[in-house]
């Protein structure tokens, strides 16, 4: 396991500024992974990927069968960050019966017709469920924010969009994560924190790879102009909704094996912690167990 330490490092101190500047995009997040070399480390973090993967898969029935808690895990990030990587190695031994991935575009007009919760409170994992949300409702305070112009199609109330706007829709997430965290819900957000060289040269990998152009967009690069407007709504957004109950962790995301390991490793610490139990089984239910035994054992 990765040591409590480095992870730290990462999760967002409720009601505390924020500065990017301050998390790291790269490998060594502290003063003992500068000195180890980079092979080294990365093999390191696959063991831990590997190790984390085999403890997901049994915290995962254990979390099936008590069936009293559900966990959401939501993933944002700049494009090319690695989400869809991160949700395909990380969570590629646990049983696909008991988690959901849910990736999250462009509103629909029934969507938009609602309140912006509305097609994400659709999604929300049920008791003993893994629901993952590829892009969440936090685009409404970072795409939206750093387009506000899309505001216009959500058809709202008139009033100011300035500052206590926003501040509004900081509250308002806070309060849904609360009430989903009373109800038991485990809420885990990470923010893969990729640095802007690097995104160029994963899409320049796309462009120069025939087996990657379907991923290539156009889009994506008109937001690259956007670069550093993302960045400010993005320490906005950790800063006012990094709670107790849901605390943001920020995920250096230039190399993907460290991500991937990293957030391996917070899932299946976080849901070790909640202190699950299989079901107690009633003294009706052992006799009935133990008659199947007797039945079983004298069959010819």
């Amino acid at each position: 396991m990765i040591k409590d330490k480095i992870l730290k490092r990462l999760r967002v101190v409720p009601g505390k500024g924020v500065s990017l500047k301050n998390f790291g995009t790269g490998w060594a997040q502290n003063d003992e992974l500068k000195d180890a070399g980079k092979e080294a480390v990365k093999e390191r973090a696959g063991e831990i990927l590997q190790a984390n993967r085999e403890a997901l898969s049994e915290a995962q029935e254990l979390l099936w069968a008590s069936d009293s808690h559900s966990v959401l895990i939501v993933l944002q990030g700049m494009d090319t960050a690695g989400k869809d990587g991160t949700i395909r190695h990380v969570m590629s031994g646990v049983n696909p019966q008991g988690c959901r991935v849910y990736s999250f575009g462009v509103p629909t007009a029934d969507e938009l017709d609602h309140d912006y919760f509305w097609r994400y409170i659709l999604k929300l994992p049920a008791k003993g469920e893994i629901g993952i949300f590829n892009r969440s409702y936090y685009e409404e305070v970072l795409v939206v924010r750093v387009h506000p112009e899309l505001l216009d199609k959500q058809r709202l109330p008139p009033g100011k969009r300035g500052k206590k706007f926003w501040e509004t829709r900081y509250r308002d997430i806070n309060e849904f994560e609360r009430h989903l965290a009373a109800s038991g819900t485990l809420i885990l957000k990470f923010f893969l924190h990729i640095s802007k060289d690097e995104q160029k040269k994963r899409l320049l990998e796309r462009l120069e790879n025939e087996e990657k152009y379907w991923k290539f967009s156009l889009a994506d690069l008109a937001e690259r102009r956007y670069w550093d407007e993302y960045q400010d709504a993005y320490e906005k957004m950790l800063e006012n909704t990094s709670t107790e109950h849901a605390p943001w962790y920020v995920i250096p995301a230039d190399y993907k094996w460290a991500a991937r390991a990293l957030v391996a490793d917070v899932i299946t610490t976080r849901i070790q912690s909640l202190d699950l139990h299989y079901p107690a089984v009633t003294p009706q239910q052992m006799e009935e167990i133990r008659r199947a035994r007797e039945i079983l054992r004298e069959e010819e």
